[in-house]
């Protein structure tokens, strides 16, 4: 992990494209910028999470009843 020390209004860039800028600091709550394309997606680390382990769920409860039913409803929409 690396480790940078930034100080309000000071930024760091990722990539060519994501730019993050600290723009307050009150005690231990630090509010962060985020610059980057639409196409990039910035998720708060604990909604990353929850979703993920929804998508975990869904995938292992999937039976190959409804893998068939998918493709059946695909089938028919190609006409």
């Amino acid at each position: 992990m690396l480790v940078l020390t930034r100080r309000i209004g000071e930024s760091l860039v990722i990539g060519d494209e994501v730019v993050l800028r600290v723009l307050d600091v009150k005690g231990d709550v630090v509010r962060l910028g985020v610059d980057a394309p639409r196409h990039v997606k910035i998720h708060r680390q604990e909604v990353y999470d929850a979703v993920s382990a929804a998508n975990r769920d869904a995938a292992a409860r999937a039976t190959d009843a409804d893998a068939d039913a998918l493709r059946e409803a695909l089938r028919r929409a190609k006409g």
